[in-house]
């Protein structure tokens, strides 16, 4: 008796689930169809609706799009919701061919062209790159479209020697040269760096190529001791002092407070 009971009450409730079911269906089925309108359908993610592909939105409507020749729908709601297909150019609403001269090729987008190594563009054309004696051929398809070697520089369309002076070397740019340590260069020269007593060398290309040691100051070409007065010491540059706290500096003294 139990068993009839228990299968009595299955069968009441699915019934009662399907009349709740039947019931509510026309409901949401008239609440999302209602706003949608033809040629649309409803947003997967979030609400609202978006037109098929083929049609796109205008005044709230799914107007169809009308595709010109080499031309393909995109599936964008904005726009004009097509695209021209590899190798031609939207041109208003047309895809003309897009042409590619000899010695170039469309580039991996199919809205432009290169030209074939050797080859530099001039006047929407590709020539031939012509490389002079000590250069060698780059892969630019702008410019000049070749390289001096290194140890030459470009002059006109050749490459000149770079003419290196005494005591310098080839600059690992090897479009110039640079002064050996303990020289530098003065015009299209490298002259000695004469270090005064109580200085050292500086490897660097301007100024007088030496520093004071740390207590003394550059004054013409020696190196002098600083005169430090009573509450005072050398400051972070290391050639001139500061007074000590509390003191403060006034012209050569340092005075309190």
């Amino acid at each position: 008796m139990s068993r009839i009971l228990r299968a009595h009450t299955i069968v009441t409730l699915s019934s009662i689930l399907a009349v709740m079911t039947a019931l509510s269906a026309p409901v949401v089925a008239q609440t999302v169809l209602g706003g949608i309108p033809d040629n649309a359908r409803a947003k997967t993610y979030g609400g609202g609706w978006e037109c098929n592909k083929g049609y796109r939105e205008s005044n709230r409507a799914c107007i169809t799009v009308k595709i010109p020749p080499n031309a393909f729908a995109t599936d964008r709601s904005y726009g004009s919701g097509w695209d021209c297909r590899r190798g031609y150019l939207k041109t208003g609403e047309s895809c003309n061919l897009l042409t590619v001269p000899k010695n170039a090729y469309l580039n991996s987008a199919g809205d432009s062209w290169k030209c074939n190594r050797g080859y530099r563009e001039a006047d929407e054309s590709c020539i031939t790159v012509k490389v002079p004696k000590n250069a060698f051929l780059t892969d630019s398809s702008y410019g000049t479209g070749w390289e001096c070697e290194r140890g030459f520089q470009p002059a006109n369309d050749s490459c000149a020697a770079i003419e290196i002076p005494k005591n310098a070397y080839l600059s690992a740019s090897a479009n110039g040269w640079k002064c050996e340590r303990g020289y530098r260069p003065t015009r299209n020269a490298c002259v000695a760096v004469k270090v005064p007593k109580n200085g050292y060398f500086v490897d660097i290309s301007y100024g007088n190529g030496w520093k004071c040691d740390r207590g003394f100051k550059p004054v013409n070409e020696t190196c002098i001791a600083l005169q430090l007065p009573p509450n005072a010491h050398i400051d972070f540059s290391g050639d001139s002092w500061d007074c000590s706290p509390p003191y403060r500096k006034r012209d050569d003294r340092c005075i309190t407070q």
